[in-house]
């Protein structure tokens, strides 16, 4: 243990070799009109950085005004990521599902990588390194313009890193409707080495009872009919258990929870405000929850396929679900990766 703190103190006091620098959306006439205008259709470049360096942090806000039906807009704007200038993004992810907030609907996220806080205070804590460049933009595909966008990106600049530094790369998918018996595909087409960090699942429930009885399944380097590491359930994969409910005055209720390394940020039967004021409550249940394998990080040296059964249970026992799934895979590889399928278009990202 004396070890341990002694170790941390030596990264606190230790004068690094690097040079730390920041990309903004600050008022370069020196006043405070510091956010963007982003129009609609309009791919704005936050970020355009020459390496060897290692992003940081990174804060974005966005204006919650900016029209009616803005429980869209945290799934309109498009977040990417290019490392050493590649052709295809390494991250290609709506905002708000990037932040672990689904559904275009914002929650409070207390964990060790991702902390979103009250108004759409969104930060990230991913590492990011790159050896030549960095890019990353963000896209306007909502209806309207964005009057107030907001950025900071904290990085350092080093004279080298080590060649065998993976990069960082984040994909979202949805399928509005999954098949019977047949699992969601979190993540697959990986190919190259690198280590599996986190998930992040939004789930609308499309059928009566329990539907967390899904098994989380990791198939690595050539895994066919069975994975290497397979789970006993969707709620025991993201640290919960027993539905997550609890029995106030005879009623069955579910507890959120946010934690360092794993949560359930976001039920809309409790946080259903802005859906209340949009649709008068007539969506099926939205949840989301955040798995970060930070201290149990999965490795690959050749492949990664990810997937999750769709499997509930009821007063007749266990049986196959059909629900509304998205999600966002987080992992980080060597490149060159694997070309990511087509986004959806915007219309197809909407929650139901």
């Amino acid at each position: 243990m004396q070890k341990n703190n002694m170790s941390f103190l030596k990264n606190l006091t230790t004068v690094a070799d690097a040079r730390t620098a920041r990309a903004s959306s600050w008022d370069q006439s020196g006043r405070n009109k510091d956010y963007w205008l982003v129009n609609a259709g309009d791919t704005a470049v936050m970020a355009d950085i020459e390496g060897p360096g290692v992003i940081q942090h990174i804060w974005i806000t966005v204006d919650s005004k900016t029209s009616e039906g803005d429980c869209f807009v945290l799934r309109d704007l498009i977040m990417r990521m290019y490392w050493d200038g590649e052709e295809n993004p390494s991250v290609e992810v709506p905002l708000g599902d990037f932040f672990c907030c689904g559904f275009g609907q914002e929650c409070i996220v207390n964990s060790a990588i991702i902390t979103v806080v009250l108004s759409r205070g969104l930060n990230s804590y991913f590492a990011m390194p790159f050896h030549k460049h960095a890019r990353i933009t963000i896209e306007n595909q909502h209806k309207n313009p964005i009057p107030a966008f907001f950025y900071q990106i904290d990085y350092c600049l080093y004279d080298s890193l080590p060649e065998d530094t993976s990069y960082f790369h984040a994909q979202w998918r949805r399928q509005a409707i999954t098949e019977i018996g047949k699992d969601y595909v979190i993540l697959d087409n990986v190919k190259g080495s690198g280590h599996y960090v986190g998930t992040y699942l939004g789930l609308s429930a499309l059928q009566r009872y329990w539907w967390g009885e899904g098994e989380v399944k990791f198939y690595i380097d050539g895994d066919e009919k069975y994975p290497t590491i397979c789970g006993t359930g969707m709620e025991d994969y993201f640290g919960g258990s027993w539905s997550f409910a609890s029995n106030e005055n005879g009623r069955i209720v579910e507890q959120n929870y946010s934690t360092p390394y794993l949560g359930y940020p976001f039920y809309s039967r409790h946080d259903s405000l802005v859906w209340n004021q949009y649709h008068n409550d007539d969506c099926p249940p939205m949840r989301g929850f955040y798995r970060w394998h930070i201290p149990d990080p999965v490795f690959f040296e050749e492949n990664l396929k990810v997937t999750v059964q769709q499997i509930g249970v009821s007063h007749n026992g266990l049986f196959e679900r059909q629900d509304d799934l998205s999600s966002v895979a987080y992992w980080y590889q060597s490149e060159p990766h694997q070309k990511f399928k087509e986004l959806l278009p915007v219309e197809k990202r909407w929650p139901r």
